[in-house]
């Protein structure tokens, strides 16, 4: 069954951070219909004043959030010692579970361009143990078939599989370049949720009457077991998340997503008496003086 259109969003422009401007293409009000994504920011500057203050040290609990660079530079350091830097095509996954402290710092570029994602993590995992792992591009396999080149993070594609395998909700989460009037097909479970973030060009969507997406919008798709993409008059680039929906409640507080308000009081409870990170995880480094409580994303 061919998926169709479920909403089409375009997100809204907000700073957040230390006074990073980018857009909310999904959020709050979007998280039933998205489940089990929960939050996508997309960054697309040339000017580097609107990024560089960046993330400075902030807790998250409960799930996990992957940035994915198609090009830029960003510096990523946590309570568990980790630290590294992304640049073009690279990838960092970090899993709060129980709870980390963590800061992404975009270093100036002539170009920031890429997205993080939220992805929930079910009420039997929210506890688990946090990890962080990143991938160069050259970690990212690329199924090239003439007209259309896919690049896989987590999920599997005409054989080939992403190298983000060791996560809870096993999301499918891809990069696919098409060429001008180029077509794409992709088949999943039917009961998974769907969703594409259009970069650049437009696509045209067989399954609306052709109905043309233009950039910088997300579609949510009906369930089904196939989506078909065309290319518009220009090349196209697109980001394309699929994962089985979790079905749980959600209470939802800056960085910290839980099941009930009582979890998501503990863990505020908890970060201001300094218990947030366990014992046996951390700290790396950081301190709780570290920690900018005036911007809990």
């Amino acid at each position: 069954m061919l998926r169709k259109i479920k909403r089409v969003v375009a997100g809204k422009k907000e700073t957040d951070g230390a006074g990073v401007e980018l857009t909310r293409v999904i959020g709050k009000p979007d998280v039933y219909d998205f489940d089990p994504f929960l939050m996508l920011d997309a960054f697309d500057h040339d000017d580097p004043g609107k990024y560089v203050k960046g993330f400075p040290w902030h807790p998250h609990r409960g799930i996990e959030t992957v940035t994915y660079l198609i090009e830029g530079e960003v510096a990523h350091g946590d309570s568990l010692g980790n630290s590294g830097t992304i640049t073009d095509g690279d990838c960092q996954w970090m899993t709060a579970g129980s709870g980390i402290i963590h800061q992404e710092m975009p270093q100036p570029q002539p170009k920031m361009l890429g997205v993080q994602l939220w992805v929930n993590l079910p009420s039997a995992d929210k506890m688990t143990a946090p990890r962080y792992r990143d991938f160069t591009a050259a970690d990212l396999p690329l199924v090239d078939n003439g007209d259309s080149a896919v690049r896989l993070i987590a999920g599997e594609f005409r054989g080939s599989k992403g190298p983000m395998e060791e996560i809870t909700v096993r999301p499918t989460f891809i990069e696919v370049s098409l060429k001008a009037g180029g077509s794409f097909s992709f088949f999943s479970e039917p009961g998974d949720t769907l969703f594409i973030y259009i970069i650049r060009g437009s696509a045209v969507l067989e399954a609306y009457d052709d109905r043309v997406i233009e950039p910088r919008r997300a579609v949510l798709f009906t369930e089904g077991d196939e989506l078909r993409v065309k290319a518009g008059p220009e090349d196209l680039l697109f980001l394309l998340f699929a994962g089985q929906p979790l079905g749980e409640p959600i209470a939802w507080g800056g960085p910290i997503v839980m099941n009930t308000k009582e979890e998501l009081a503990e863990a505020f409870r908890e970060l201001e008496e300094g218990t947030f990170i366990r014992k046996d995880q951390g700290p790396g480094g950081v301190a709780a003086g570290d920690v900018h409580r005036d911007f809990y994303r």
